[in-house]
C-alpha cells in the first residue's frame, strides 16, 4: 500500500486549484503532492499580471517530463490524480509504468479520441488564434463563469476567477492535434485507471470520457468509468466536491490493496 498521492492539474489553473483535495487527502494521513507545471509557481494573481515568458512555449512533451521527474525522485509509487489536461497526463505516465493507480477526472481530449460538440465550441478561443502556439492565454471572467464553472453560485464566480484562474500556453491545445503524443491502448503497461466524467462539462464533454474510456479498456488491467451526470468541469470546485474527490480516493486505495493489478482478457 503507498501512502503517496500525485495531484495534477489541467490547463487554466495551477496547484493551488488543489487545495481543497489536498487538505482533505492529507487529514485521512497521506502525503500529497500537488506541484504546479512548469513556470505556474506562483500565485493566479501573479501569474496573471506577469506571465514567465517560457509559459508561452511550453508543450505537452515537457510537462509530462516534469511530472515524470516528481515521480521518479519518490521513495514509492504513488496513485496518480489528474484534472483535465491532468487526466491526460495521468495517463501518458500510468502508460510509461509509473504509478499504482491513477484516475483522471474530466480528462481534456487525449490523442485517438475525438472532440466533442461542447469541447469544439470551448477550444474556439484558443484554436481561432493562429498565433496562440506562441501565446499564453488567459481565459475570460465570461468564460469561466459561461462555460468552466457554469454550475458554480453566480456570487462565487469574481472570487474563484480571482483566486484560481492563471494564464495557460496555448501550445498544450495545439500539441492534441499536431503531431500528438500517443498511447499504445493495448500493448501499454500500465495500472489500473478510473475515469470520472461530468454530465454538465462543457469543456470535455462526457461522451469523450466514454471514449477515452473505450480506448483504454483494451489494456490487460482494470478500467472503470463513472459519470456524474449533474457536475460540470468545476467538479472539484463545485458544491458537492468531496464526493468525487472521494470516490477517486477510494477507488484507487481498493485497487492498490488488491496487491496487484486485476488481468482480464482482451477480445
Amino acid at each position: 500500500m503507498t501512502n503517496t498521492i500525485v495531484l495534477i492539474h489541467g490547463a487554466w489553473l495551477n496547484a493551488r486549484s488543489w487545495e481543497k483535495v489536498k487538505a482533505r487527502y492529507e487529514a485521512k494521513g497521506f502525503n500529497v503532492i500537488a506541484a504546479d507545471w512548469p513556470f505556474d509557481n506562483r500565485t493566479p494573481a501573479e501569474l496573471r499580471a506577469a506571465p514567465a515568458a517560457e509559459l508561452a512555449t511550453l508543450g505537452q512533451s515537457k510537462i509530462i517530463e516534469h511530472y515524470e521527474a516528481i515521480i521518479r525522485a519518490l521513495p514509492e509509487k504513488p496513485i496518480l490524480i489528474g484534472h483535465s489536461l491532468g487526466g491526460v497526463f495521468v495517463q501518458h505516465l500510468l502508460s510509461r509504468g509509473l504509478g499504482v493507480a491513477g484516475v483522471a477526472i474530466n480528462p481534456a481530449p487525449t490523442p485517438g479520441v475525438a472532440l466533442g460538440p461542447h469541447a469544439i465550441v470551448s477550444a474556439l478561443p484558443v484554436f481561432s488564434d493562429l498565433f496562440s502556439w506562441k501565446k499564453a492565454k488567459v481565459m475570460s471572467r465570461d468564460f469561466f463563469a459561461s462555460r468552466f464553472a457554469q454550475t458554480q453560485d453566480i456570487a462565487d464566480v469574481d472570487a474563484n476567477y480571482d483566486r484560481y484562474v492563471v494564464p495557460t500556453p496555448g501550445r498544450v491545445y495545439w500539441n492534441g492535434v499536431v503531431n500528438p503524443i500517443k498511447i499504445d491502448w493495448a500493448k501499454q503497461n500500465r495500472a489500473p485507471l478510473l475515469l470520472i466524467g461530468g454530465g454538465k462539462d462543457l469543456l470535455a464533454d462526457a461522451s469523450m470520457t466514454r471514449a477515452i474510456y473505450n480506448k483504454q479498456r483494451k489494456a490487460k488491467t482494470q478500467t472503470d468509468l463513472h459519470i456524474f451526470e449533474d457536475r460540470s468541469h468545476w467538479t472539484l470546485m463545485d458544491k458537492g466536491w468531496e464526493q468525487v474527490a472521494d470516490m477517486a480516493l477510494a477507488w484507487a486505495v481498493a485497487r492498490v490493496s488488491e496487491g496487484k493489478p486485476q488481468l482480464r482478457a482482451v477480445a
